[in-house]
């Protein structure tokens, strides 16, 4: 379980409670958030939960109780309870959101001057371009092949022997990158193999693997006309050297993008969830109030 560093709650401001869950295929991120009156929100916890083989239903539940304990709050002052991923396995939620509507709210949540998405999860990756209100006007995502998965880059991290967490800073030591297969996971293993055995070092192949797969994502940006400022979500968004890559290919394509992360980034579909619950609440309460 991890918990991100928010500030200490000593009370529960006033305003609705919303949840998101965000189920991926190898972690569950979970948001607790507060909404005035007004519309503001404010974040009371944030969670991810691995899965690691464990049984989802288990994973979720426990996540959400940790979560709820972080926020300070009990289950019953929480208004909405959305999902999002392959959400519809949570069996406490009111509502259920499709993952680009998510990732493009919490998007644009966490970067307000973001008007493209990247969110590269363990299974795939989409682009999106997204207006001010986080509204998806067009999107592409990746093929069947994993190699320019999250997933694909874990599987090389433990074969190399090092955590998923220093692949990024390993691969910005890089001095002569090697260049990987892009089109298939397999023959992209085989690569990495390959120059093991060769005795490539471990920074060149690492920022190999993130050239090659910052082609493919290049491809998707621009394939929905991203410009400017362009949000990394999903379990990848942390990764540094993943982002440099994205940044150094962009500006040898000529694509007029920034890549950006936040912090907080991998939580982007959970609290996206969690701000589209809190609209629908308004509006539910709104029509029975007119109904009245």
């Amino acid at each position: 379980m991890t918990i991100a560093a928010i500030p200490p709650q000593t009370r529960v401001p006033e305003g609705q409670i919303t949840a998101g869950v965000d189920v991926g295929s190898s972690a569950v991120k979970i948001a607790v958030l507060t909404t005035s009156g007004s519309g503001a929100s404010e974040i009371l916890a944030l969670l991810t939960e691995r899965i690691r083989r464990r049984e989802l239903l288990k994973v979720v539940n426990e996540g959400y109780q940790g979560a709820l304990r972080s926020a300070g709050v009990a289950a019953e002052e929480v208004c909405y309870v959305a999902s999002t991923g392959e959400g519809e396995l949570v069996e406490f939620r009111r509502g259920h959101f499709y993952g680009m509507t998510t990732h493009a709210r919490g998007a644009i949540f966490l970067m307000p001057d973001v008007r493209a998405v990247l969110d590269v999860g363990a299974l795939h990756a989409r682009a999106m371009r997204i207006d001010e209100r986080g509204r998806v006007l067009g999107y592409r995502m990746t093929g069947q092949c994993a190699s320019g998965s999250g997933q694909f880059l874990e599987n090389v991290a433990r074969y190399l022997g090092i955590p998923l967490a220093e692949v990024g800073p390993l691969s910005c030591r890089a001095s002569n990158p090697q260049v990987i297969s892009s089109i298939c996971a397999v023959l992209a293993e085989t690569d990495v193999i390959n120059m093991v055995s060769r005795g490539i070092a471990t920074p060149d192949i690492l920022q190999g693997i993130h050239v090659s797969m910052a082609g493919r994502y290049l491809k998707l940006l621009r394939a929905v006309d991203a410009h400017g400022p362009v949000a990394i979500t999903g379990g990848l968004s942390a990764d540094t050297g993943l982002a440099r890559a994205l940044q150094e290919s962009a500006r040898k394509d000529g694509l007029d993008v920034e890549i950006r992360a936040h912090p907080n980034s991998i939580y982007a579909g959970a609290l996206g969830a969690a701000l589209w619950g809190a609209y629908r609440h308004r509006m539910l309460a709104r029509h029975a109030e007119v109904a009245v």
